[in-house]
This record gives structure tokens, sequence and C-alpha cells, in this order.
């Protein structure tokens, strides 16, 4: 539920502003949401460093909810294409991607969430 939706414009305008941020999290979101055909809303988001003898980058844990009919159809198209999804987000690149947990509920509404793990790591 919106309460106010020009704050959120404001929130949003502020968030655009730190795209050339060094740190990816926007982006990915952005690139996130853009494949989810903007019909999702974001439930969390969490970040966390990981590393392995070659490479760095970080593990993000992201959940999305769909609700309403046409809502639920992008839903499932995102899930279909997330795993074959090419991104395009500066100085990263996108090792894996997948779907880690899906739940339908039809009460009191259509709704599917998705929960997804992404793995970025940094392009030297």
């Amino acid at each position: 539920m919106r309460i106010d939706p020009q704050s959120d414009r404001a929130m949003f305008a502020a968030l655009d502003q730190q795209r050339s941020a060094r740190r990816p999290w926007l982006q990915l979101l952005t690139a996130v949401m853009s494949l989810a055909e903007n019909r999702a809303e974001l439930l969390r988001h969490g970040e966390r460093a990981w590393a392995s003898v070659t490479f760095s980058g970080t593990r993000h844990t992201i959940a999305l909810a769909f609700t309403g009919d046409e809502a639920l159809a992008a839903g499932e198209r995102f899930i279909a294409a997330l795993p074959e999804h090419e991104f395009a987000i500066p100085r990263q690149l996108v090792a894996e991607a997948a779907v880690v947990a899906v739940e339908h509920s039809t009460v009191p509404e259509t709704r599917l969430t998705v929960e997804v793990e992404v793995l970025l790591l940094e392009e030297s």
C-alpha cells in the first residue's frame, strides 16, 4: 500500500543520483525490476560479501511479490527468464542468477512471491 507517492518519487530520484556509485546493488535491483516488467513489489534485498581464491564480489538475495493476474503472468515470465538473462551492470559480471523459492497464494488475492539469489563478481 502506498501512503505517499510524492515521497516515493523523491526516494527513487535520490537513488537514481547514486547510479554512478561503485556499489552495484542499485543497478542490479533496477535490472531485476525491469526483467520483472515493473510489475513486482520489492519485499527485501540483502547483500553480503563473497570471495573465492580468484574472484571477489557480492551475493544478493532479492524477494519480490507479484500481486494480481497480470502481475502473476509477469512473475511466471520472470522465473523462466532469470537463469539465462544477460545482465548489463557496469564493472560487474553476473556469475549466477537463480530462483531459490516460489510461493503461490490465492487468498485474499492472487499473489506470487519469488526469492532469487544473484552472484555478482567484480570485473578487474
